[in-house]
């Protein structure tokens, strides 16, 4: 990694000091150097590789930085798909350590340390990237640490455990792992989507129907409670378990979808074009890229024009345009309908970033064509997933374990169970009350519910 003396500068994020993006995606050539200095720009806000700090997280969690533990899984993802798609190693040795150092005593991502703000999505954005770094043949670890699959395993068994599906709601994961953290009581599309769509890509990876049967499940449930809308494919964010989810927070994010549409994508691979997954597919693809690419261009609607998206929501762009492009690749149906949007919407992106000292730092409303004077980390992020991304033409699909996969995997994985939290406790009266200001929340004021769910992802 380059040195990290330039991350004073770029800090200055108040400053236009260009008015003319310096970036260009006209060429191969030329998407790759946007990308490679929108990944260093990025990885300025990343201390993790420095003496005494902590590899793997972004600086936090809030008060003590912006960024809870999740995404800084998310961030290794972009960079193993920015790998992938890109061929540059730079980063690889970082991508690597921190993985390995995250992945807790039990090696399924749960590293105590974090269990304040331990959701279900946190471990399966983890879980993904270990799971992509298998798909995309990142190099596998020393034989004495754990392996991406295996990896990708345990947190799957974790959440497939009977202690996790409880009988609220009719079923379904909670938002929140331990019984303590806000959030606990809430069922949410993002918690479901990262295991679904985890199940998704193990059941064409592996090519054992248990992870497919579970897959199955999670997208029966979702349609039967109400988070996907069998007519429409909108996808609602969750509801609280004191009412039996039938308070529905109908605010809609791009990452929900996205997550649901590349896991039905990879069901529809994995069933040799199954009719049933292929319709789920395109459904999905045609709602998010009417939802959330409005004049072909990447937005966040629920929270982007009045202001109140959270740190966390800054990153969805960027999963949508990495996710929708591993789309094209195993359900190619989608190809014409995807690619001219995601080109146009990375154009977009690049477009804004003219900010900061080096005139060059990326913001995050890309419609406006100009830049919003905040970056970060996410930003960033969400810039950089656009431009590689533009690659996947020339990048190999997913690899499975009989089409070259080398990772190698344990299907008992996992078996550490949540010893931190030993039994989900009954619904009680405080429950329901909680139920209640939820949804006066939700009615009355979108800022206080965005609020309350930004306690991580």
């Amino acid at each position: 990694m380059r040195s990290v003396s330039a991350a004073a500068l770029l800090a200055a994020v108040g400053l236009v000091s260009a008015q003319q993006s310096q970036f260009s995606i006209q060429s191969e050539d030329a998407i790759k150097r946007t990308a490679s200095t929108i990944a260093w720009d990025m990885l300025q806000y990343y201390k993790g590789n420095l003496t005494g700090q902590t590899p793997g997280i972004l600086p936090g969690p809030p008060p003590a930085g912006d960024y809870y533990w999740w995404e800084g899984g998310a961030m290794w993802g972009t960079l193993i798909d920015y790998w992938a798609w890109t061929g540059d190693e730079s980063y690889n040795k970082e991508i690597m350590e921190a993985l390995q150092w995250q992945v807790g005593v039990n090696k399924d991502y749960m590293p105590h340390n974090v269990t304040a703000s331990l959701g279900n999505d946190d471990q399966g954005f983890w879980g993904m990237s270990a799971m992509l770094a298998a798909e995309n043949k990142f190099p596998d670890p020393p034989s004495d640490k754990p392996q991406w699959l295996a990896l990708a395993q345990a947190v799957f068994n974790t959440q497939a455990s009977p202690d996790r599906h409880d009988t609220t709601c009719g079923g379904g994961l909670r938002w929140q792992i331990p019984f303590a953290n806000n959030g606990y009581n809430y069922k949410n599309s993002i918690a479901n989507g990262c295991f679904f769509n985890l199940g998704a890509r193990l059941a064409r990876y592996t090519n054992n129907a248990t992870y497919s049967d579970w897959a199955i499940k999670t997208w029966d449930w979702m349609e039967k409670i109400g988070f996907i809308d069998p007519e429409t494919y909108a996808i609602y964010d969750g509801a609280n378990i004191g009412t039996e989810c039938k308070d529905i927070n109908k605010a809609q994010f791009s990452y929900n979808n996205g997550v649901f549409a590349q896991g039905a994508a990879f069901m529809y691979n994995y069933t040799n074009g199954d009719q049933k997954w292929k319709e789920r597919t395109a459904k999905l693809v045609d709602r998010g890229l009417k939802t959330f690419f409005p004049n072909g261009i990447a937005v966040e609607p629920s929270c982007e024009n009045i202001n109140t998206c959270t740190t966390d929501m800054i990153t969805f762009k960027g999963f949508v345009h990495r996710w929708y492009s591993v789309i094209t690749q195993v359900a190619p149906f989608t190809a014409e309908q995807i690619k001219p949007i995601l080109k146009k919407s990375s154009e977009a992106a690049i477009k804004q970033c003219t900010g900061g000292a080096l005139g060059r730092q990326c913001g995050f409303k890309w419609a406006t064509g100009s830049y919003d004077g905040k970056t970060g980390a996410g930003q960033e992020m969400s810039a950089l997933a656009a431009v590689s991304a533009l690659l996947i033409d020339r990048a190999k699909p997913p690899v499975t374990a009989k089409s070259g996969g080398t990772s190698e995997g344990n299907p008992d994985a996992g078996g550490g169970g949540d010893d931190f939290r030993k039994h989900s406790r009954p619904v009680t009266a405080g429950d329901k009350a909680g139920a209640s200001i939820l949804t006066l929340l939700v009615l009355g004021s979108a800022c206080g519910v965005f609020g309350w769910m930004s306690f991580g992802v």
